[in-house]
């Protein structure tokens, strides 16, 4: 048999980061602990962003950043897929919770979330401390970055910060990005449909997209601020994703985690053509091939394994065939 897709297609190069389409935000000890409970329930489809910038109280910052790591490093985390937003660049607190968090659970941290950044300087700047404290740590391991966009100074240079080292995500921030318009955008964008046809907010999250994926970081969309409504949610992340290019969305209720997940998978008869492809692709030494009366070759089959790649860690149940190549 010859190499799996990962090898043959992408030897020596960096694939495109795949993650949970969903990141669900817990700020306290209580919903931290609630929401490992339920990645327990329906499985490692879902990040969780354990928050010190809105949780930690004014004054207990620190701890914050070390309940944070106490239940990073907990049972209740097993499957370590938990990351934790810092303060913002502007706050005394950002270099602490760097210190407090890397040392104490730098090797299995998901990701870090840098928020409200006003300009690529300050993203980079962070981004060395956390390099910086993870020398200091004798840690090997690059740690995934995410920065929130939601300033007007971050949009501006949103390419310049997609293309910083450790980068994994780009979060579009709605309601930060709304409010700092003065009133110039309504407040009805904030919610849909208006956040996906107001010309400035299209505008932004088109912007984040394309700088995201040009260079090979996933860009992840807003909150729906319509709590308990699942058709709501299941909607605008439909949208986001169909309409914008979106490939992840934040979830900030626990019901919204599920509808999330469903709107941004592949799919599934996409999947069982993809999967015959690169069987059969596999099988022709991955050199062009005939499927259905179609040509394919390395371009579809790179497609093609990125939306296998989705299918799994969205939950989707692949064939054994399938499954082989992710324990290659």
């Amino acid at each position: 048999m010859s190499k799996s897709p990962a090898d043959a297609l992408f030897s020596g190069e960096r694939e495109f980061p795949t993650i949970p389409t969903c990141e669900h935000f817990a700020g306290s000890e209580k919903l931290i602990g609630k929401a490992f409970g339920l990645q327990e329930k329906l499985g490692p489809i879902f990040d969780i962003t354990m928050d010190c910038e809105d949780g930690a109280k004014t004054g207990s910052e620190k701890e914050h950043a070390e309940m944070v790591v106490s239940m990073q490093n907990s049972d209740a985390n097993k499957f370590k897929m938990a990351g934790v937003r810092i303060h913002d660049y502007s706050h005394p607190a950002w270099k602490q919770d760097v210190d407090i968090v890397v040392a104490g659970a730098g090797n299995s941290i998901a990701y870090l979330t840098i928020p409200k950044p006003t300009k690529a300087s300050q993203v980079a700047e962070m981004i060395r401390y956390i390099q910086d404290a993870c020398a200091k740590s004798n840690i090997k391991r690059e740690i995934p970055i995410h920065v929130l966009i939601e300033t007007h100074g971050a949009l501006h240079e949103v390419f310049e910060i997609a293309a910083l080292p450790w980068m994994q995500v780009l979060d579009f921030g709605l309601m930060d990005f709304v409010s700092g318009h003065h009133g110039a955008i309504p407040s009805s964008a904030m919610k849909s449909p208006g956040q996906f046809e107001h010309h400035l907010v299209a505008r932004a999250k088109s912007q984040v997209v394309a700088a995201a994926l040009m260079h090979g970081v996933i860009p992840a969309h807003n909150v729906t601020l319509d709590l308990k409504n699942q058709y709501q949610t299941h909607s605008d992340a439909s949208r986001a994703h169909q309409e914008f290019g979106f490939m992840r969305m934040w979830s900030i209720y626990p019901s919204q985690i599920a509808p999330i997940v469903s709107a941004m998978q592949p799919d599934f008869s996409e999947v069982e053509t993809g999967v015959a492809i690169l069987t059969a692709a596999q099988a022709a030494d991955w050199g062009p091939i005939q499927h259905d009366g179609d040509l394919h070759d390395r371009a579809t089959y790179r497609y093609y394994w990125q939306l296998v790649k989705r299918a799994k860690v969205s939950g989707q149940k692949l064939p054994e065939t399938a499954l082989k190549w992710f324990n290659s």
